[in-house]
């Protein structure tokens, strides 16, 4: 996979990948006083994801409202691997199939096995200090270290123009050589449940850290509880994956993850170092609840089998 262009200006007017037009917009600079403005690919793609989260509303009824009739994995429980087939939808004959990588073989799995809780700890500490650079006005905040987009107020900005060489005292390069690692065990473990090549696999867009807390819905960013499906909401997304840095009942309550099957919602209750893993078709309707208390910790780190749409890892330049 080639190496991506990070959006890491260093002087006025420099370009980037996912970053906004102008100069270096630096914390503290007499430009702090503007509207910041948000990274257009972030934009663009928060944008579909409502839109669809939308369309999907209707199909709530599938998975009988929020009743949760099973739990997939409780946070008390240790799981080494859980894996359950489900029949694959039609979303991907719409895009170019990929031998041995589009998915055939479609389904959820969980396991506790991939990523320590040590190793989580550390990539949550990761978040937490790129995020206490910014957070929504709302319940929900990003942060994006591939194309640098964080939440800011009611907006989004990117990070590494914003703020300049300011992050390269907030992040080190241990913690992006841990934040390749834990990307690449969870590869192999998607590739191996799904008996697919991890070579044939590429990191996509976005692939983001989560905050939630209870803090009351600000704009249409913060309303991330609907309804909605991957693939319909990015399209390049193949293979959905979440690595949940915090615990459920513990450091928050609600927050849990839910699969809209019909009839019934199956659900996963996070805990520090759980990865869930699914295909991203429709066949993997989903949601997350409301969080009622606490904080919400996870990144979500996605895959797709088309190379035009794979990413580089993030590089601290």
């Amino acid at each position: 996979m080639a190496a991506q262009r990070r959006a890491a200006p260093r002087g006025p007017g420099s370009g980037g990948t996912g970053g906004t037009e102008g100069g270096d917009r630096r914390h503290g600079s007499a430009e702090k006083s503007r509207s910041p403005e948000e990274p257009r690919g972030l934009k663009a793609a928060l944008f579909l994801s409502l839109a669809a989260a939308g369309g999907l509303l209707g199909w709530s009824c599938r998975g009988g409202g929020d009743g949760v009739t099973e739990v997939l994995a409780r946070h008390s429980e240790s799981l080494r691997d859980k894996f359950v087939e489900i029949p694959c939808s039609e979303d991907y004959d719409s895009h170019k199939r990929f031998e041995g990588c589009t998915p055939r073989k479609c389904g959820r799995g969980v396991t506790d096995a991939v990523i320590t809780r040590e190793e989580a700890l550390r990539v949550r500490r990761i978040a937490e200090r790129g995020l206490s650079l910014g957070g929504s006005d709302g319940g929900a905040s990003i942060l994006d270290l591939h194309s640098g987009a964080l939440s800011l107020g009611k907006h989004f900005v990117n990070l590494y123009r914003y703020f300049g060489d300011k992050v390269q005292d907030i992040f080190t390069e241990e913690d992006f050589a841990l934040y390749r690692d834990v990307r690449k065990r969870i590869q192999q473990k998607i590739a191996q449940a799904f008996g697919i090549s991890s070579a044939a696999m590429y990191l996509t867009k976005p692939t983001f850290f989560s905050r939630i807390n209870n803090t009351e819905a600000k704009t249409t960013h913060d309303e991330y509880w609907h309804p909605h499906v991957d693939k319909v909401t990015y399209g390049s997304f193949d293979y959905t994956s979440l690595l949940y840095l915090s615990d459920y009942t513990e450091d928050f309550a609600g927050g849990r993850f839910v699969f809209m099957d019909a009839g019934s919602n199956k659900t996963i209750e996070p805990r520090a170092g759980r990865v869930s893993f699914f295909t991203s078709g429709s066949e993997n309707l989903h949601r997350v609840e409301k969080v009622h208390w606490g904080t919400r910790f996870a990144i979500t780190i996605s895959f797709t089998c088309n190379p035009d749409h794979g990413i580089g890892d993030p590089l601290l330049v």
